[in-house]
């Protein structure tokens, strides 16, 4: 209780009252309202739209592997399982500048490319490289939970299916993605919600030029310390977080319904 008290609720409680308070400690909507403005609604759809073509890409690369790693009877203490949470153990931000290393201009990637005379890639500054950089960090966030609700698949259930006439295809969609809809909403909501309040990546390999509400929400706070904005637009951004977390569970009932 001590912990949840001094780490989790005193600091939502302090953005909650600087987003309604102004300087001099008045009640307001202003702060919460600003979100409006075109260049911070901007800022909001950019952050939307790249988060999820990033959710969406994560679950594209990690259904398929999540049923892979579970089809081979693997244990959680098996060394394939743990290549995939091996990148989680370096440092978040050591990870993205070494896919800085890799896009610039002079990087790596280029360097080979133009050594075997082919055509150089230009993705660093990109909406693209920040979705590469995304989907890098956060895929073993949407492997795992979907891999362990797929090996928790009764495979008596799916040979009952088979018995029964279902093909490859419809015992896939029929019983297995209804099964593992659990793990697939848990990872949704694992890789949508980091991907929506990231400023990190986007500063790195988006460069200065590409701004998402969560840059905007930092820079509000360390360069222009104005708490009170900074955290009026915190409060717009977990408003979003709720109506996620909300979503999946009403799913999740009613998948288990």
């Amino acid at each position: 209780m001590a912990w949840a008290l001094i780490f989790i609720l005193v600091p939502l409680g302090m953005v909650i009252y600087y987003g309604f308070t102004t300087e001099d400690g008045f009640f307001t909507f202003e702060n919460i309202a600003t979100i409006a403005k075109p260049g911070y609604m901007k800022a909001l759809i950019r952050s939307i739209r790249l988060a999820l073509i990033s959710t969406l890409v994560c679950l594209l690369l990690a259904y398929p592997l999540g049923m892979i790693l579970s089809s081979m009877k693997l244990t959680r203490n098996t060394y394939i399982v743990t290549l995939f949470i091996l990148p989680m153990w370096m440092n978040f931000l050591l990870r993205t500048l070494t896919w800085m290393t890799l896009l610039e201009g002079k990087g790596v990637i280029n360097t080979v490319l133009e050594s075997l005379h082919l055509p150089t890639i230009n993705i660093i500054n990109t909406p693209s490289a920040i979705v590469l950089g995304m989907v890098y960090n956060f895929l073993p966030f949407m492997i795992l939970p979907i891999y362990n609700s797929l090996s928790k698949i009764d495979e008596n259930v799916i040979n009952a299916a088979r018995d029964l006439g279902a093909d490859s295809l419809q015992t896939f969609l029929k019983i297995t993605f209804p099964l593992s809809l659990p793990g697939v909403l848990s990872g949704i909501t694992m890789v949508f919600i980091p991907a929506l309040t990231t400023f990190a990546i986007s500063s790195m390999l988006g460069g200065s030029k590409i701004l998402l509400i969560g840059n905007i929400i930092e820079q509000e706070f360390t360069q222009l310390y104005d708490w009170h904005l900074g955290s009026g637009l915190s409060i717009v951004l977990m408003i979003f977080i709720f109506i996620n977390m909300i979503i999946e569970a009403l799913s999740g009932n009613h998948g288990g319904k």
